[in-house]
């Protein structure tokens, strides 16, 4: 997780909201790592887990990831809990609960639905507080300077 905390740290530093995303084998080799980049790709499919996944299955040869872990530093959204069931992650470790778009605990748990085809093994909580903390010195800051 505190690979995924170093990615979130440079999307918070290019003006996006700070959410990392690191992807290992079942050795604990890094496969690939992603960080949010909507704002600066003007992307709303670039959140930090979709820069991973798919950087995960370039560098593999292949879409699917059963063997791999998915760190990331906020609950996913629904398009990010999807994509990981479709790519057959094997397990999710997230940090921070997301209240607004959370879709693995919060407001749905489409990881472990059981009417689809793939379920991931879903651990949460892991260094939640610095993850939450980076999410709320970032919003401080735009707060402070007068955006939204």
């Amino acid at each position: 997780m505190r690979w995924a905390l170093q990615q979130a740290d440079q999307a918070a530093h290019r003006g996006d909201v700070p959410v990392g995303c690191v992807i290992v084998d079942g050795r604990g080799t890094l496969v690939a790592c992603g960080r949010n980049r909507r704002e600066q790709d003007q992307d709303p499919t670039a959140h930090a887990e979709m820069v991973a996944l798919r950087l995960a299955a370039a560098a593999r040869g292949h879409w699917r990831l059963s063997d791999c872990t998915l760190y990331v530093t906020l609950e996913p959204c629904p398009m990010c809990a999807g994509a990981i069931v479709n790519a057959r992650v094997a397990r999710l470790v997230y940090g921070c609960h997301d209240p607004k778009a959370g879709a693995v605990r919060t407001l749905m748990r489409i990881t472990d639905d059981d009417r689809l085809n793939h379920r991931a093994e879903v651990i949460e909580g892991v260094l939640a507080d610095d993850c939450a903390q980076r999410l709320k010195d970032f919003f401080a800051r735009l707060r402070r300077a007068g955006k939204k």
